[in-house]
């Protein structure tokens, strides 16, 4: 049986190039829809630079990049990432979920 950190690192790395995912979306996909807060516990914990899980690709469910950021990630980042991966974020940092969610 997988852990529900290995079920949240695995639906993110299906997440394809182009398309966002929210906490709670992920939460959702491994199995327990009230867990938003622990997918971004587990995020921050990844080492970030091997590049091997998308993380860049979760935001919040209003389409916001919401990392609160450290010396490692931050929203710039993020949103570099993403513009990399042809996701646009504003000047705010926001996106257009609607148009960019992972179904």
């Amino acid at each position: 049986m997988q852990t529900f950190r290995t079920q949240v690192i695995e639906y993110i790395k299906k997440v394809p190039k182009g398309m966002v995912v929210s906490y709670g979306q992920v939460a959702a996909a491994a199995g327990s829809p009230r867990a938003a807060r622990q997918v971004g516990g587990i995020l921050r914990a990844l080492n970030i630079s091997d590049g091997n899980v998308p993380w860049w690709r979760v935001i919040n469910n209003q389409g916001v990049i919401s990392i609160k950021g450290n010396w490692t990630a931050t929203k710039e980042l993020q949103s570099e990432l993403l513009k990399k991966d042809k996701v646009t974020a504003s000047e705010h940092y926001t996106v257009d979920i609607a148009k960019h969610r992972f179904k």
